[in-house]
């Protein structure tokens, strides 16, 4: 009979002496996983203990007619039962057992007094079928041989927390035949820590989900702050898409207790984890997943750049899961907004549950509404027909309990508790991650849709890029297939708000304006993510800030278009440039480094060169930080190029509107003269010929984002030429990549012919 097995000692099969926590650790050790090393207090010593103090049959006994949806009751007996465990006296030959392991746990990694976690595993715990996770107890930064036993002791207490007693009595599982092992494992010390799926938990999908926080990995599982989320190609490793959660706590190791504290203003909001931290995840997410040939749930940490992993267990809702019919078929009022961590449509009334006291006013089909549900709250889930909280990822308790119950979850809300009232009534969608106002009409019935054959994607070397100009666009520019955003135009977001950008500066508001900025840029960079996005700095003409407020001094200009605007005038008003460089930085921080800054209306070296000082004033080092690179508009950029290629830029892009107007001498606005406006014209093609071929030399990108760039003419000339990409409006990006793909076929064509030739 083994009482005590180490990690290296155990396979998954191990399952009914070690526990579902136990036996995977076992399992990922055997396999070349990097685990902290450990060892499983076996269930037999579970058993050993309440047959030799004579415990068992009286717990059974209280168990006997308890109505577990009786909350209180139940919390009275599960207390009852803890007290009885904890208080009675562990029998002197299973206190060596316990110690002697921790002994030779510390003489194995050459160290006395290892600090260690001290973590339940159930033996019924993360079977396929079951999901037992999160319903007994963890210790973490334990230390010393006493303290190991006292814990160890604690452990097998919490098999009767009242929200296991209550998940077993739901699920038919004899309190009698389940038993309990307890992890003893090496502690790390985590800066960073989270959860990683190896398929998405809600819907299935066959990517990576990983979720990440600052310090302890507690604070994710917990559901104490919303974490980062990253979406993660599983056979490449290339991060799809992330979102950065706002992180306001950590767990750390402070005085040899695990401390709950502020994390610094300064990384609530920035990105956890750098691209090689996140391939190193999914090159183990990938292994552990063709190890068990099934989806796991995992918990990793980093310690001083070195990833652990901590646990695998099965992803035990994925069978379940169903793409819900129902859709919203009317309008209705949007008043939060969250991630979707279950799917389903739910309408109810709100019932705010601030205190574990509280829980019997849920009655069944009410929403359930609190800062981060707890394993405690699952009797009273089961009665809703929807949760809401606060905080919390999707691989929090509440997201994993609402899958397997089979509702709706919206969970990061940020303020539902403050935003909604008791009895409220509101729908909520948990695919969408959004509550309206109101109980939702039923849904239609949809009428049969014709299944029609997708078309082929066109690939082109030359990239195909879009123009934005309102970040509430971004995501129908995206849905274009577009490889980036070659043109982030900065008007719409500086001059809606209806301030004259320079007031924000003088009333001291430049956080407020940097605010507006990071918001705006944010949500096309979300959208392209991590495709590039190239934002155009402040260009607007005088005549467009007059009717702002702060902008009744505005200068009269004969023609703004030649006048006061783009690098001239953001010089002259260096604090608006700064802001606006600032805002990248911090975007940059949130891990959006996708995006490039790109200087419009510039003439002379001497301007950029001043941006660049003015970038490195705000925090960030062109060509190094950020892709720095010049809008082509002026016949002198064109003509002297080579001069801005050696002060540093990292691409460029045509402007073929202003260069068109300032080779010509043409206003395009005027109708007298507008027959005469072309793009085509040859001086107009040899200026972009010249700084095309200048910068291929030199090895900078180059671009246009001008009306020409959606001419077919002027596209094949730009192909054959060697463009690196072209950028057009939303609506031309199909046909602009047709003809691109023409291009580059003409061009192979003729390449073949003469290689016939000349054989």
């Amino acid at each position: 009979m083994k009482f005590v097995a180490f990690f290296d000692e155990l396979t998954k099969e191990d399952v009914p002496i070690a526990g579902g926590k136990g036996a995977n650790l076992g399992e990922l050790t055997q396999a070349g996983i990097p685990v902290p090393p450990g060892f499983v207090v076996t269930s037999k010593t579970y058993d050993k203990f309440m047959k030799d103090t004579g415990l068992f049959p009286e717990v059974m006994g209280m168990l006997e007619d308890l109505d577990v949806n009786d909350t209180k009751e139940l919390q009275k007996t599960s207390k009852k039962i803890k007290d009885i465990i904890i208080s009675t006296e562990v029998p002197e030959d299973i206190q060596t057992i316990i110690i002697e392991s921790y002994n030779a746990l510390c003489q194995r990694i050459g160290r006395e007094d290892v600090y260690v976690a001290v973590r339940s595993s159930a033996t019924a715990e993360d079977l396929p079928e079951a999901s037992f996770a999160g319903q007994q107890e963890t210790f973490l930064n334990i230390r010393g041989s006493e303290n190991v036993l006292k814990y160890v002791q604690e452990c097998w207490a919490s098999l009767f927390e009242a929200r296991a007693i209550f998940y077993r009595e739901q699920n038919n599982f004899d309190h009698a035949k389940v038993s309990i092992a307890v992890v003893v494992q090496e502690m790390v010390n985590a800066e960073k820590a989270g959860v990683m799926f190896t398929a998405h938990p809600s819907t299935g999908e066959d990517i990576l989900l990983i979720e990440a926080s600052w310090g302890l990995g507690e604070a994710v599982v917990s559901g104490a702050v919303t974490p980062d989320t990253y979406s993660v190609d599983k056979a490449t490793g290339k991060l799809l898409k992330f979102k950065v959660g706002e992180k306001n706590v950590m767990f750390k190791r402070e005085n040899g207790e695990t401390v709950k504290v502020p994390v610094p203003e300064d990384m609530r909001e920035k990105r956890v984890l750098s691209d090689e931290e996140i391939a190193k995840l999914a090159e183990l997410g990938r292994k552990i997943h063709e190890h068990y040939k099934f989806p796991q749930d995992t918990e990793w940490a980093i310690e001083e750049g070195k990833v652990y992993m901590l646990q695998s267990r099965p992803i035990t809702t994925l069978t379940e899961i169903k793409v819900p019919e129902e859709k919203i078929e009317e309008e209705k009022k949007i008043i939060l907004k969250g991630l979707g961590a279950s799917p389903g449509l739910a309408s109810g009334k709100v019932k705010i549950i601030r205190d574990i006291d509280e829980l019997d006013k849920i009655q069944t089909g009410d929403i359930l509404v609190t800062v981060m549900t707890t394993p405690d709250m699952v009797p009273a889930m089961k009665r809703a027909s929807g949760i809401l909280t606060d905080e919390g990822g999707v691989t929090c308790h509440a997201s994993i309990v609402s899958r397997e119950l089979g509702i709706p979850c919206i969970v990061g809300t940020g303020d539902a508790t403050r935003k909604l009232k008791d009895n409220q009534l509101i729908t909520m969608d948990g695919t969408k991650g959004m509550v309206y106002e109101g109980e939702l009409a039923a849904p239609k019935k949809e009428e049969e849709k014709v299944e029609i054959t997708p078309e082929a994607p066109i690939l082109t070397v030359t990239e195909v890029k879009v123009n934005v100009s309102m970040p509430e666009a971004a995501r129908k520019a995206a849905a274009t297939g577009a490889d980036g955003v070659g043109l982030l135009r900065t008007e719409h977001m500086m001059l809606t708000p209806g301030v004259h950008p320079k007031k924000f500066i003088k009333d001291g508001k430049e956080d407020e304006l940097i605010k507006i900025l990071v918001e705006n840029i944010m949500k096309v960079a979300d959208a392209f993510y991590p495709k590039p996005v190239w934002y155009r700095t402040l260009d607007a003409p005088t005549d467009e800030f007059k009717t702002l407020k702060g902008g009744e001094d505005e200068p009269y200009e004969h023609n703004p278009m030649l006048g006061w605007r783009g690098i001239r005038r953001e010089l002259d008003e260096p604090e608006i440039l700064k802001a606006e460089f600032k805002a990248i930085k911090k975007l940059h921080e949130k891990g959006y480094t996708n995006i490039g800054i790109m200087i419009p209306l510039v003439q002379h070296p001497d301007e950029l060169r001043k941006a660049r000082e003015i970038a490195e004033e705000a925090g960030l080092k062109p060509q190094r930080d950020v892709e720095f690179g010049i809008m082509v508009e002026t016949p002198a950029a064109a003509l002297i190029i080579e001069d801005f290629i050696k002060v540093g830029i990292d691409f460029v892009s045509f402007g073929t509107n202003d260069l068109t107007q300032y080779t010509l001498a043409i206003d395009r606005n005027n109708e007298l003269v507008a027959d005469l406006y072309t793009e085509g014209h040859p001086a107009v093609i040899k200026l972009i010929e010249r700084v095309i071929r200048k910068c291929n030399e030199a090895g900078v990108k180059t671009s246009i984002c001008g009306q020409a760039g959606s001419i077919p003419w002027i596209v094949e000339r730009l192909v054959e030429l060697g463009i690196d990409s072209i950028s057009a409006n939303a609506d031309a990006v199909k046909e602009v990549r047709r003809t691109v793909a023409r291009a580059e076929q003409k061009i192979m064509l003729k390449a073949a012919r003469k290689l016939l030739d000349e054989k």
